[in-house]
């Protein structure tokens, strides 16, 4: 367990931290992945600031040269955590590899780098905490610990008298204490199993099993997972007999470098908690063990991929892990229910509440048939979502793993149309999660609860098998946002993860023995992370030992301390670590989140990503809106969101007042289409502008106005449609300099002609032509209508008597039923990346 102790003692002393921020003066900051960006992955910095301005733009200049290599439109998102004003500054279309700075609203962020291998090495660096973290002989120290463990407790049912001594040395260490758990450490294994197994190629071979200096022609991934199974062989020693934990919460009395332990009261063995499926102590009370699935379940998983990667390698051990993989199976079927952890000084335990996720993912392994397959589908069904993601807290551990790997082994069992179930479940996790992401700059969904590093992680690996799997790249930005957060685009400007980068900012007093005691190092060790302000509060004996490094940064949201004394925030964890792992192997490897590439048409863009299947739906309108008491409960009743832009003289006049407060009420998107319907340039010789720089400024801040009396401002409607869906470059420009970015109706379709009315000299097109044209694109192979702007009109001259608007709600039912999504202007994937592509 996590080490929540009381201190017995506390030493108060104030230091300052290398590269502490609180001490610069500045108001604003510009937030990186301190370890670096792949060129062609998704980049994005986030400034943030104290003041009431905010950067309309932002620069990224050449280190060395201070030549600007990039330059871009800010997208604003306003108050987060200590910050008044938030900005997200989107440079994935740099793709030239160096070192850069990022400059937005008169911050400079540390060095950018960008190169192909920014990620290389990283997972190998972080199996050296894994290494330190080792029970019995302990290749950091060069010293053993704990071996006379231990003696057995609760398994007289086993045939096993109380204090039986049974062999549990080894393992690793859970955190910043030396209990040891069978389920956190059974996890850590499989996600070091299955790193390995994705992507063999991100790890090298310089030690020995031991985990002393020395290749053994073994990549260290697998020294570091067999000595993981190793102990968990001796967890579950036989059929009958399976242990859950050695130590308890008495292990916190005090902090140490690990030795033999003596508080247990028989001598230096410590106890060893047999696995019964009912209720066992926990301080004064009993926890809420119900079964023995959970831990057995993970178990039998660790021990399955072991068999699996060791069968090259070693045929007898593997046969002996497929042997346990068997019988803790059977265990995990022998009461169906969760087991959770002892204590017993302390309230705090490892409060795991769900198990049906652990038998999916062990009864998906074992799959042989269709019949298994089903058994698998059903676990999965009774636990579509980890409930985690749908909430904004939980208790500790609540939901053990934080990340229904089952879903994915499933998925990738069944056939594309059977996937599409456990894939279904993944997106309405991440669809819960972004719902409350997209708010705010960090793209920040995952709640602030203990170990929300570790929920982080687990999230960004949902959002990355979700993509592989399912093709759909939407979520590609919040992916790469989590990882971001973890490497130092966050609120604190700190990377999570002990001496990663070492160039950077990263934890140096976390809450460990190692480094408080010896100032040891705890290389690779993913810390905690940020709590809720109100868990911090209200922890027991936590108490900051110096100076608060990141006082600037803390709020009423979430804190995050480096410091000691600080064990809810800064305290390393190794199942965390182990998932991080998998997670750093992937960047080092695999192919990099993209961003959804947008078409563009001097200079504006005129079409999402044709990756997916979604259009935003965009009227304009300036003086006429006779359609929309048909559009509107259209929408409603297709449950549909599109996207209005309309004029400052439509914003004005009294009579649509009550249509833009539905419009707003219904979550529709309000935009600006200027302010008095200028045409801006000729229509025959279009590179000819009709009106000044400062008149289309103007002509803009007056629509702007208009739009504030209805509570909207630029951050909530950045992008800009222009009058006629006419323009050029320099209206393109123009517009980008005032912070905005100019869209307009993707071509194609004939939906724009919905105004045109019978007239001499004149083309009109009739509702049949117009609803065929969109009709014919949507068949279209291979993208269709994929990242459209399908663009209509909100009213029309009463010349045009056949009034296409009573045909939306006849097309949204044709287009949904085709597998169309509608999607706000501003939710289109593509459209907020400035990797794109040209229109030819």
């Amino acid at each position: 367990m996590k080490c929540l102790q009381i201190l017995l003692t506390c030493i108060s002393f104030f230091i300052c931290l290398p590269g502490a921020e609180a001490a610069r003066t500045d108001s604003s900051w510009v937030r990186i992945n301190l370890l670096g960006y792949r060129p062609a992955g998704i980049k994005v910095a986030v400034w943030v600031g104290k003041g009431e301005s905010f950067p309309r733009n932002f620069e990224v200049v050449e280190k060395g040269s201070g030549k600007v290599a990039y330059a871009a439109t800010a997208r604003p998102f306003g108050k987060y955590g200590p910050f008044s004003q938030t900005a997200r500054l989107d440079f994935s279309g740099l793709k030239k590899p160096g070192r850069y700075l990022v400059r937005a609203g008169g911050a400079t962020s540390p060095e950018v780098i960008i190169a192909d291998d920014v990620y290389r090495g990283s997972a190998d660096f972080c199996l050296r905490y894994m290494r330190q973290q080792r029970c019995g002989f302990n290749p950091f120290l060069k010293d053993s610990c704990h071996t006379r463990d231990g003696f057995a407790l609760y398994a007289r049912s086993a045939g096993l008298k109380d204090s039986a001594h049974v062999d549990a040395t080894g393992g690793w260490h859970d955190a910043s204490d030396y209990l040891q758990y069978s389920t956190t450490s059974a996890n850590a294994a499989a996600h070091l199993l299955l790193a390995y197994r994705d992507f063999p190629q991100a790890f090298g071979d310089t030690k020995q099993a031991n985990g002393l200096e020395g290749a053994n022609g073994r990549p260290d991934v697998l020294d570091e997972a067999k000595w993981g199974l190793d102990w968990l062989l001796k967890m579950h020693p036989s059929r009958k007999l399976m242990f859950n934990q050695v130590a308890d919460d008495r292990d916190h009395l005090s902090m140490r470098i690990p030795k033999m332990d003596s508080q247990y009261g028989k001598g230096f063995e410590r106890p060893v908690y047999f696995i019964d499926g009912e209720v066992q102590q926990r301080g004064k009370l009993l926890n809420a063990t119900t079964g023995t699935s959970s831990t057995a379940a993970k178990l039998s998983s660790a021990f399955f991929l072991g068999a699996g990667i060791f069968k090259a390698i070693d045929r007898a051990y593997a046969a002996l892990l497929s042997k346990r993989s068997a019988s803790a199976y059977a265990f995990a079927e022998r009461k169906p229910g969760v087991t959770q952890t002892v204590s017993v000084k302390s309230p705090y335990i490892y409060a795991e509440e769900n198990w049906t996720d652990d038998m999916e993912l062990a009864s998906a392994l074992r799959a042989r048939g269709r019949r298994d397959l089903d058994v698998s589908r059903g676990y999965a069904g009774n636990e579509p979502v980890t409930p985690w993601l749908l909430r904004d807290t939980a208790a500790h551990y609540q939901y053990y793993p934080f990340l229904n790997l089952g879903h994915r082994e499933l998925a990738k069992r069944l056939d594309s149309t059977g996937r599409r179930e456990p894939l279904g479940y993944y997106r309405s996790g991440i669809d819960a999660v972004w719902s409350r992401a997209k708010g705010n700059a960090f793209f920040r969904g995952v709640p602030f609860i203990w170990c929300s590093n570790n929920l982080t992680v687990a999230f960004a690996m949902q959002c990355m098998w979700y993509r592989q799997l399912s093709a759909d790249h939407q979520f590609a930005e919040l992916e790469q946002a989590n990882i971001d957060w973890l490497l130092g685009c966050n609120p604190w400007g700190t990377s999570m993860v002990f001496g990663l980068p070492q160039w950077g900012d990263t934890p140096v007093d976390p809450h460990s023995a190692f480094t408080h005691l010896k100032n040891y190092p705890v290389d690779g060790g993913l810390v905690d992370g940020p709590v809720y302000t109100s868990i911090y509060k209200n922890l027991i004996g936590i108490a900051l030992t110096h100076e608060d490094s990141y006082a600037a940064f803390q709020s009423d949201m979430a804190v995050y301390h480096d410091d000691y004394g600080d064990y809810s925030t800064n305290e390393p964890t190794m199942d965390g670590t182990a998932s991080l792992i998998y997670l750093l192997a992937s960047q080092e490897t695999g192919s990099p989140a993209k961003p959804a590439a947008a078409t563009r048409h001097a200079g504006a863009i005129i079409r999402g990503d044709r990756s997916q299947k979604k259009i935003a739906l965009v009227f304009t309108a300036d003086q006429y809106a006779d359609g929309a008491p048909v559009i509107l409960p259209a929408l409603r009743s297709s449950r549909v969101q599109a996207s209005f832009f309309l004029t400052g003289n439509f914003y004005r006049n009294p009579e649509f007042r009550g249509l833009i407060r539905q419009m707003k009420q219904d979550g529709h998107y309000l935009g600006a289409h200027s302010d008095q319907h200028l045409l801006y340039c000729d229509w025959n010789k279009r590179d000819s502008t009709l009106l000044t720089r400062q008149t289309f400024l103007d002509d803009l801040d007056a629509n702007y106005a208009a739009m504030r009396t209805f509570g909207i401002d630029r951050k909530h409607a950045p992008y800009f449609l222009p009058p006629y869906e006419w323009y050029n470059e320099e209206i393109s420009r123009w517009t980008s300099q005032a912070g905005l970015q100019l869209v307009n109706f993707s071509p194609g379709t004939r939906s724009n002609a919905d105004y045109t009315w019978p007239a001499p000299g004149t083309t009109y097109l009739a509702n049949d032509e117009i609803e065929a044209s969109i009709k014919a694109v949507a068949q279209r192979a291979p993208d269709g209508l994929n990242g459209f702007m399908l663009l209509l009109h909100l009213g029309t001259d009463a010349r045009r008597t056949e009034k296409f608007y009573g045909r939306v709600a006849p097309l949204l039912q044709y287009l949904q039923e085709a597998g169309y999504e509608f999607v706000r202007i501003d939710e289109l994937p593509g459209l907020k990346n400035e990797a794109s592509v040209s229109d030819k």
